[in-house]
């Protein structure tokens, strides 16, 4: 994408930050059981629906960058790229999802954990592509620390389905409240999209600056690579 399409990005998501907060906290009304603990509700669903967006784009990038032939360098640099930038996003969420849920929970069930199954799935997950982003930091630049790495992502993906489906499929404690008849009073679903909506957006724009760095970081790399080529056939000759 151009430039421009990166600053209006950029501008939209300053604009729709302090505009999601305010609905959050002086529009959306207090829930009658829960009171202000219930407005974590808005920031958690931000957070899980950006790890899984985020661990989702690494999957899918992950297994482009895999099935494409090494005579097509560039195009998997960029898949390459976006996998990384769009795992930081997702631990990014991830880490918002266990910080954020625990106090909800304290609040909603009397214990910060239970291993029902859509938390436990989600810690699965973000376990896996934190070590992914491990693999990426400590085995070097080489193809073969990115294959590995990119295979582990591809074996996330299943793993977001089952969160997905875990409370429909084995029940637990998560309630199902947007599509269900639930955020009746006013004010409450439009605070939950608006929030929902700014948090994607922010993660778009961070993982797609991310990709960006690493592209440059790639290129920096394979200069480097033949100006020293070109050095030791001048050396040689």
């Amino acid at each position: 994408m151009k430039r421009w399409t990166f600053l209006t990005l950029g501008v939209l998501v300053l604009l729709l930050m302090p505009a999601a907060l305010g609905m959050i906290f002086f529009y959306a009304p207090l829930e009658r059981t829960m009171g202000v603990i219930q407005k974590i509700f808005y920031f958690h669903v931000g957070y899980a629906a950006m790890m899984m967006f985020g661990f989702g784009i690494c999957g899918i990038a992950s297994l482009v960058y895999l099935s494409l032939p090494r005579a097509k360098a560039d195009v998997r640099m960029y898949a390459d790229a976006i996998a990384v930038g769009a795992a930081e996003v997702g631990l990014v969420g991830g880490a918002g999802v266990m910080i954020m849920g625990p106090l909800w929970a304290h609040e909603a069930w009397g214990t910060y954990w239970t291993w029902e199954p859509r938390l436990t799935l989600s810690l699965v997950a973000f376990f896996m592509f934190l070590a992914y982003m491990a693999l990426r930091s400590f085995s070097g630049k080489g193809d073969y620390a990115r294959v590995v790495s990119a295979g582990l992502a591809v074996l996330g993906l299943p793993a977001l389905y089952f969160i997905h489906v875990a409370v429909s499929k084995w029940g637990g404690a998560h309630p199902r409240v947007v599509f269900t008849g639930g955020l009746k009073s006013g004010g409450m679903k439009e605070t939950f999209f608006m929030a929902l909506g700014t948090m994607l957006l922010t993660g778009v724009l961070l993982g797609w600056l991310r990709a960006w760095v690493e592209v440059q970081q790639v290129r920096m790399s394979n200069l480097i690579m033949r100006v020293d080529a070109l050095r030791r056939e001048v050396t040689d000759e």
